[in-house]
């Protein structure tokens, strides 16, 4: 049958399975580069002459936000920082304050700190070795394989939320993931095409089948150019009933959610905010105290003699 993007899957009949799997796999890694290079969004990170830091940026940012809200930031960051050594120059409060509503603001702090190290370490340029890499602060294993992957064109298996439910689905049969695990390195690995430019673009196209077409609540299946190919597909849909990760928690009335308001109290002024100021935010006394103690421990907040101010 012909896909959405124009190749052709015929699922092998074959008395050895591990020639059976390898073939299928390989009919899966084919079609998606196809309907990839057809059907990619057209994304900053994506687009050619966009910097190793751009993608080392990108990449802390993409951490549980979504595309749509990173685009604008990262586009102000890159033009106000355009090289790690620029933003090293300056406090990590400035890099705190620029995250503004991205989230998670240790991100920012980790950011900081590995522009820090690029530029004593690496003289300002973003390492390509993935074990150069993971020696920066914030940076672990999946930013690392993306940048050395995405940034530098390295042959390496790069394995997202996104990635791991397309394999769970199309290889394994399973309607979700499990939990992460080193195993997800081994199951890219062993799909990942063996030419480099492949490889590349095969780690972006099974990201993007999964976040835009094989989601994870509404996969919309007679869109996708491995539905033939696709274990999940023929089995019938089986329900997911193995191990599964912790529920988020709701987010309003959360302690995230209070920690967030103080952040913004921190950086909406160039002075110290003050106890009584910081009172006002968040009537729970008990649940403020914490999340202040746990910005000042994450070094997002600092205490001074006036009150408390962002890093310097």
């Amino acid at each position: 049958m012909d896909t959405t993007a124009g190749t052709h899957i015929t699922r092998r009949t074959t008395d050895d399975s591990h020639d059976r799997r390898t073939f299928e796999t390989e009919v899966i890694a084919a079609a998606i580069i196809v309907w990839f290079r057809e059907n990619g969004r057209d994304l900053p990170w994506r687009r050619p002459g966009f910097t190793a830091w751009g993608t080392l940026v990108s990449e802390f940012m993409l951490q549980q936000t979504p595309v749509n809200r990173v685009i604008p930031h990262l586009e102000a960051w890159l033009d106000r920082w355009p090289s790690p050594v620029e933003l090293a120059a300056e406090p990590p409060a400035s890099a705190v304050r620029a995250w503004a509503s991205l989230g998670y603001p240790r991100r920012a702090l980790w950011l900081h700190a590995a522009a820090v190290e690029i530029t004593e370490r690496h003289g300002g340029t973003v390492p390509e070795d993935v074990g150069a890499l993971l020696a920066l602060s914030g940076v672990g294993d999946y930013t690392a394989r993306a940048v050395a992957a995405f940034a530098y064109g390295h042959r390496h298996p790069v394995v997202d939320t996104n990635t791991r439910r397309v394999i769970a689905r199309a290889v394994d049969g399973q309607g979700e993931p499990g939990p992460p695990s080193r195993r997800d390195l081994t199951a890219m690995e062993a799909i990942l095409p063996r030419g480099v430019v492949e490889a590349r673009t095969f780690n972006a196209g099974i990201m993007e089948l999964g976040a835009i077409v094989c989601t994870a609540r509404a996969p919309r299946c007679q869109e996708c150019p491995i539905r033939e190919a696709c274990a999940w597909r023929a089995q019938g849909y089986p329900p997911y009933l193995g191990a599964r990760k912790p529920t988020q928690k709701k987010y309003e009335g959360s302690d995230r959610q209070v920690r967030g308001l103080i952040m913004r109290e921190l950086r909406s002024t160039h002075r110290p905010v003050t106890d009584t100021e910081i009172e006002q935010l968040w009537p729970d006394a008990v649940q403020r105290d914490r999340a202040l103690t746990g910005l000042l421990g994450d070094g997002l907040a600092i205490a001074t003699v006036d009150g408390y101010t962002l890093p310097s």
